[in-house]
């Protein structure tokens, strides 16, 4: 049984028990239905969670390990005490009056990643941006809020930065479409200071920055922005994450993910380099 990787998060760690309790049942030839009726639940229960979408009951991952044929103390003990670390709430959880529930999720996979690269269109990628871009950000999409649930949005995405900041924590690679860079988002110095953010950033060793220039023209990526993160445990898939309007997609099905992957592959091919992505960057400083 694998036991939770430093680092880990509970979101991670749901996903990983419920991929732990798919195989167990699988080899022992056991349906979801039957599974299901066990533990006076349905097969979409088992199936939500062997996904890692819901929480666990102990009572009811236990009665799961009896069937599956788990007898062994230990190995039993080891399960049920991820059980009770994944069920505990994330740091994120007391900014769930601000945190939309289809993004909570990603919240608690990027804490847990150890690798996350991102593509962007419209914005500098979140866990990038300075305070004052992100009220900019904030504010622009958040028409009808007050100034207190605006500076909760803030505050939430400065929090998510202490993930880059955190021993061990993840490899950061950033492609930035060059459209994003020379939107003027919250006037001429918060685009400046953004700017001299960014490349302060890319002398951390964990952090490259891209830049996807004009002059390139069209290209794979076209469809608009997307994360992929890979996670330490070689028992969670990588994920896809495709944010919308007021909804996202969880992509893991390996299909899906190879595809995401050659675009990415094929962005990072012809984007700047990071000496170009300094030049380019005080170029687009000084013009502003």
């Amino acid at each position: 049984m694998t036991q939770n990787p430093p680092g880990s998060g509970p979101t991670a760690l749901r996903i990983l028990l419920g991929s732990q309790l798919r195989k167990l049942r699988e080899g022992k030839g056991v349906s979801r239905e039957e599974a299901g009726h066990l533990i006076r639940g349905s097969e979409s229960k088992i199936s939500r969670m062997e996904l890692g979408r819901v929480g666990f009951k102990e009572r009811d991952v236990a009665d799961l390990l009896t069937l599956y044929g788990v007898d062994d103390k230990q190995a039993r003990s080891a399960v049920l005490d991820l059980v009770a670390t994944a069920n505990e709430p994330g740091w994120w959880h007391r900014f769930n009056d601000v945190l939309p529930t289809w993004f909570q999720a990603y919240v608690g996979l990027e804490e847990a990643a150890a690798r996350i690269r991102t593509y962007e269109v419209q914005f500098v990628p979140g866990l990038l941006q300075t305070k004052e871009y992100a009220r900019a950000v904030v504010t622009a999409g958040a028409a009808g809020l007050g100034a207190e649930e605006i500076a909760r949005r803030v505050d939430l995405r400065l929090e998510r930065q202490r993930v880059l900041d955190r021993s061990g924590g993840p490899i950061f690679w950033a492609v930035i479409d060059e459209a994003a860079l020379r939107r003027p988002i919250g006037g001429v110095e918060v685009m400046r200071a953004q700017i001299q953010h960014l490349m302060e950033l890319m002398r951390q060793p964990a952090i490259t920055i891209q830049i996807m220039p004009f002059s390139f023209g069209g290209h794979s990526a076209e469809g608009g922005a997307f994360s992929i993160l890979r996670f330490p445990d070689q028992d969670l898939p990588d994920v896809v994450y495709v944010e919308q309007l007021a909804s996202a997609l969880y992509l893991d099905k390996r299909e899906d993910v190879d595809k995401y992957t050659e675009v990415m592959e094929r962005l990072c091919a012809v984007s700047t380099t990071p000496d170009e992505t300094v030049e380019l960057l005080r170029s687009i400083a000084e013009e502003f």
